[in-house]
């Protein structure tokens, strides 16, 4: 009776699987955390200036353009949201700051996003 020789490539495979998959994984996650964060400063950036548009407006308000920016803000995703309006004779400064879910606890998800924009002036012709 002849033996046959063992078969090692289920072993090597398997080794490979370990070795993989677990890079694989954080590749991954990491690419779902890179969007996320790329999320969070589209959506401060896009509160900052619309609040910019609201605070430089000739009807418009350093409290309107806080309520719109936040409001913003908070519905796309960011929290602990906090709104800055500064305004001098010509222009109108917007802060946003807050912070993205990560899924990973680091120091990425704190953002901050600015706006400025002309006052807009009634003048007559």
């Amino acid at each position: 009776m002849t033996r046959r020789p063992a078969d090692e490539r289920g072993i090597t495979e398997s080794a490979q699987y370990a070795l993989i998959w677990p890079v694989l994984l954080l590749v991954t996650l990491g690419i779902i955390q890179a969007g996320i964060w790329i999320h969070g400063h589209n959506v401060a950036n896009r509160a900052a200036n619309a609040g910019a548009d609201v605070a430089s407006g000739s009807h418009g308000s350093t409290g309107e353009a806080k309520q719109v920016a936040a409001g913003i803000a908070r519905s796309g995703g960011l929290q602990e949201v906090a709104v800055t309006v500064s305004t001098n004779a010509n222009r109108v400064e917007v802060t946003v700051a807050g912070r993205t879910p990560m899924m990973l606890d680091l120091p990425l998800g704190q953002i901050r996003e600015t706006a400025s924009a002309p006052v807009e002036r009634v003048t007559r012709p």
